[in-house]
């Protein structure tokens, strides 16, 4: 095996009410005048995270500014509103509440007001030039965790494409997962960005690019979020789940921004981009049908995941083993309420063939242990259909 690197914020912050933190963390980096960047939901929330926030990093002798302008699927027009408050009132660093649309626009910002050329220019792997302003990355979702990773994902409002900034400078110096801050949270979207979760788990776990440190954190997460997504959706006041949820979406974080994703991102980007879907329901949709077509690239893994998803895999052979895995993928997704189909959630059949050309182009198409081309990622749409 050739070597490695394994990325992820010099700082983590995990369990019950560590968000006190924020305002001693800001302080250590130097910050005196912070930009929030959240959603207007959580900015109104009385006695919320964004509240909170404020209030500690009062007490630290920080000024902040709230930027709360970020849309699902942050855009492109949103990440340069965001940079003109940032500019207009001289921070010099960025605090991002919520979940991974918060952060994803937070680190674009971030890239915005350091570097000179249009974001959508910077897509791709290392492309940033410049050190971006010191980022904690506060999280109320069990889901994306952008909170610990390097990739920075934005629409492109003009192509409706989605694309990726994936740099070590996007990492942010902090991340806080409280998960008191998720309690109460709406069963669609629990439902939503666990599956998220899920996804960056089973991804990294056969990625072309996985290793043993991203394999060890890619399997803990998916017992974990076999055994507590459909508790946190049952009950959003089930603190324990919450935390089992908030602990699982933090190492699928871990594992694929080091092990990276596969064409099930690829293609639910497509879906983000085009459509504006919750990306976590997308990823959902198309997990099964993805890891079915992948199964011969790996049939071993796939046998694993069934285990780890709690399947009874004894006396099976591994094709039929890794089947189970499937089975068990497509059963959790309906016990949460995820839509059974693209068609129910609005897809439009003549939409396939561009998306599909697009979706190889992704940058996480290339990390997918089984290589396809534009006919196969059609009918892995078709599938979903």
């Amino acid at each position: 095996m050739r070597y490695y690197d394994y990325l992820m914020p010099s700082v983590n912050f995990f369990g019950p009410g560590c968000l006190e933190v924020i305002g001693e963390r800001a302080k250590i980096l130097n910050g005196k005048k912070a930009l929030i960047v959240t959603d207007k939901f959580l900015s109104s929330l009385k006695g919320g995270a964004v509240e909170r926030s404020i209030e500690y990093l009062a007490k630290a002798g920080i000024e902040a500014v709230v930027f709360d302008q970020v849309e699902p699927n942050p855009k492109d027009v949103n990440v340069y509103a965001g940079a003109k408050v940032y500019k207009e009132n001289n921070c010099d660093m960025i605090i991002t509440i919520g979940g991974g649309s918060p952060h994803d626009c937070g680190k674009g910002i971030g890239i915005a007001v350091t570097h000179p050329k249009d974001i959508c220019e910077y897509a791709g792997i290392e492309t940033l030039e410049f050190p971006l302003p010191p980022i904690i990355a506060v999280n109320t979702t069990a889901g994306t965790a952008s909170e610990v990773t390097r990739h920075a994902v934005i629409t492109n409002t003009k192509t409706k494409v989605k694309f990726v900034i994936v740099s070590w400078r996007n990492l942010p110096q902090v991340s806080i997962n409280d998960p008191i801050l998720m309690i109460g949270k709406p069963s669609k979207l629990t439902a939503a960005t666990g599956m998220d979760a899920l996804t960056h788990a089973v991804e990294a776990y056969v990625s072309k690019d996985a290793n043993p440190v991203t394999d060890a954190a890619a399997i803990q997460a998916i017992k974990l979020i076999a055994t507590n997504l459909r508790q946190a959706v049952a009950n959003g006041e089930n603190l324990k789940a919450r935390e089992n949820m908030a602990y699982a979406s933090l190492l699928a974080g871990m594992a694929f921004n080091n092990g990276n994703l596969g064409y099930v991102h690829a293609m639910a980007h497509q879906l983000g981009g085009l459509y504006d879907m919750p990306h976590g329901v997308a990823n959902a949709m198309l997990l099964p049908h993805v890891c079915r077509y992948n199964m011969l690239a790996n049939p071993e893994k796939f046998a694993d995941i069934a285990v780890f998803m709690g399947e009874n895999v004894e006396g099976l052979s591994t094709m039929e083993a890794a089947e189970k895995a499937i089975e068990s993928l497509f059963r959790l997704s309906s016990d949460v309420g995820i839509p059974k189909s693209l068609k129910e959630a609005g897809v439009k059949e003549e939409d396939i063939e561009i998306m599909s050309i697009n979706a190889l182009k992704d940058g996480n198409a290339f990390s997918n242990p089984r290589k396809g081309n534009e006919k196969d990622i059609a009918e892995i749409f078709r599938a979903a259909m």
